[in-house]
């Protein structure tokens, strides 16, 4: 459960794009609980079928608080391909999550209770670098790999010129 420490300086082994998916709700009423509570339940609920499914393309995620109001999930993806496809997947709990959602709103039963929200990045190689001092792999570094610092460059510049193939542009 808790991850020890990796000594020295590391950065994030990802090799190629990166994706990356920000997840989020916001509870605008605390007392609408059986609005907002299902809502963050669902979101535990998918990550538990993306973890017990690797197949699907989450490589890692990280829960995050804004606020004692918003809440949000950090998620790496294989490829944006491979989120699409976990989205509209009929046999997803997502799919039937949103259908729901999508019913009510139609139906004008979303009284703005709750506040949901993501954003997706696809970062291209060379546009993300990272460093990592005495931590076990987090973030980036958990979802794509965790290499000695040397391996990519001291600097950032060397980081962000690193090239999957090998070769280096500055």
């Amino acid at each position: 459960m808790f991850a020890k420490p990796v000594p020295g300086r590391t950065t994030a082994a990802a090799e190629g794009d990166v994706v990356v998916l920000l997840i989020g709700m916001r509870v605008n009423h605390f007392w609408a609980v059986h609005q907002w509570l299902p809502v963050m339940l669902s979101m535990f609920r998918m990550l538990g079928e993306l973890a017990r499914d690797r197949r699907r393309g989450l490589l890692g995620r990280i829960l995050l608080t804004a606020s004692p109001r918003t809440y949000y999930v950090v998620q790496y993806w294989e490829s944006k391909e491979k989120l699409y496809a976990y989205a509209t997947a009929p046999d997803a709990f997502h799919h039937r999550v949103w259908a729901l959602v999508n019913r009510k709103e139609r139906a004008g039963k979303v009284r703005g209770h709750v506040g949901i929200w993501h954003e997706t990045y696809v970062v291209p190689e060379g546009s993300y670098e990272a460093i990592y001092g005495d931590m076990p792999a987090f973030g980036l570094a958990a979802a794509h790999g965790q290499v000695p610092l040397e391996k990519r460059g001291r600097y950032a510049k060397d980081r962000f010129a690193h090239r999957s193939g090998g070769d280096v542009r500055a």
